[in-house]
């Protein structure tokens, strides 16, 4: 048995029907699973593929973390370590370097491990929570040959942070995003030569303080509105060959440099890891690439929650422990036959100038005074707008105004008492931001 199966007892490996089961121990299932046991879940176990609990963040080693939760800018494994320690003291099981290779919409899982081979699991509830993925070089169809010195961005987060290995000298960044802009001043730290950051975007892709903390303070350069034609290096990566492009993101002939450098950084986005929730049959949104779900995180199949980054992509962690919370919440009271009985729902659809929202439904009638909708829009407006929710015949039902809208920043809206404003006779809302 591996030492990092701390929480895992052998006695219970074949209880066949849990109360709950979490796929993932990250902020989300930790905090999901968290919450179920406090909400009366008794059997309550998590899946974890990796060697031990924590995510992505046991190599976040930079601050930033917990700012909203605990009130205190911490980094990355003591955040996670926190929700660790609580799940081990509130008698959750987690069965880690243990891979989920199925589950069924009647809630079975299965899945295998090199100490027990073949695992099948039965739950009342089932919360998915098996985080994102990066987008590679395959996903953006980068031109040229295959030289070692093509990384995803958290790859070398894990190299530099975990293994202590430095992969390149003189790096170049393709693409904005949180990892890439942490990365270039981690590997400023460590003596790299960060040469430049390119972003296709006419905007930033990650959070605003990150570009102040980690590019402007390193007197790293951005370069918008720019993206790379090939790459250039047969056995090994020499040079990248970058291009600007127009607002339709086409290349302009004429603009064309070539960047030396050994080592380039895909920073390119996230993907949710949904291949789990395919096989079971969950209904996705082609917008998120997450499951359609209501305001309890409940999928199109009941009894099976989504939580974190399987569901949308977050910017801050602390949001995705949040909403892990109200999924294990839910999953807990499904479990144990007190979930709340909806009659009918409203779809949640977004304007064009909104790319993402979630809640996509609400299901009626509302179990809580509170309602949570977490969007992104598609522009950057640097003034006082207005978001408005509209029903289908254009009456607005509620307004909010936001100083800014940046398309890296998620907008995370808190209503009250959201049945004041929105009742079973309206079939859908409509989001919209008005400048």
């Amino acid at each position: 048995m591996h030492n990092n199966r701390i929480l895992f007892s052998r006695k219970n490996a074949f209880l066949r029907l849990y109360d709950v089961v979490v796929i993932g121990s990250g902020p989300a299932g930790l905090a999901a699973a968290i919450a179920a046991r406090k909400n009366g879940a008794k059997n309550v176990i998590i899946l974890e593929r990796n060697e031990a609990p924590g995510g992505i963040l046991l190599q976040c080693i930079h601050n930033g973390f917990g700012t909203i939760i605990y009130k205190k800018d911490m980094p990355g494994p003591l955040y996670i370590n926190n929700f660790i320690e609580e799940a081990k003291l509130s008698g959750i099981e987690i069965l880690t370097d243990t891979a989920v290779l199925d589950i069924t919409a009647n809630k079975k899982i299965y899945a295998t491990n090199k100490n027990d081979g073949l695992l099948e699991f039965n739950a009342k509830a089932i919360i998915l929570a098996m985080g994102c993925r990066e987008r590679t070089r395959g996903n953006i169809k980068l031109p040229g040959d295959r030289p070692a010195g093509v990384f995803t961005a958290g790859l070398v987060q894990r190299f530099v942070n975990i293994e202590n290995f430095m992969p390149g000298k003189n790096f170049v960044i393709l693409g904005s995003g949180d990892i890439g802009m942490i990365m270039a001043r981690r590997l400023t730290l460590e003596g790299a030569n960060v040469i430049k950051v390119i972003e296709i975007m006419p905007h930033l892709t990650g959070l605003k303080r990150n570009y102040v903390q980690c590019l402007l303070d390193f007197n790293i350069p951005v370069e918008f509105s720019t993206t790379i034609k090939r790459i250039i290096g047969k056995l090994r990566l020499e040079a990248v060959e970058t291009v600007k492009v127009d607002e339709n993101f086409n290349f302009i002939n004429g603009t064309e440099k070539i960047v030396k450098c050994d080592t380039l950084l895909l920073s390119i986005g996230l993907i949710p890891e949904n291949e789990l929730s395919k096989k079971a049959g969950i209904l996705l949104d082609p917008l998120t690439v997450g499951p359609v779900i209501d305001q309890n995180f409940e999928t199109s199949i009941p009894g099976i929650f989504s939580a974190g980054n399987v569901t949308t992509i977050y910017d801050l962690v602390d949001y995705v422990s949040e909403t892990g919370a109200m999924a294990g919440k839910n999953a807990a009271l499904f479990a144990l036959n007190l979930y709340h009985k909806y009659n009918s729902f409203i779809n949640i659809l977004p304007s064009e100038n909104i790319r993402n929202i979630i809640p996509q439904k609400l299901s009626l009638p509302f179990n809580n005074n509170e309602l949570i909708l977490q969007l992104r829009t598609k522009y950057e407006i640097n003034k006082e707008v207005i978001l408005n929710i509209t029903d289908d015949s254009n009456k607005i039902l509620f307004s909010e105004k936001l100083k800014y809208t940046r398309p890296s920043e998620m907008i995370y809206l808190k209503i009250k008492n959201p049945e004041k404003y929105f009742s079973d006779n309206i079939k859908n809302l409509t989001v919209d931001i008005a400048g």
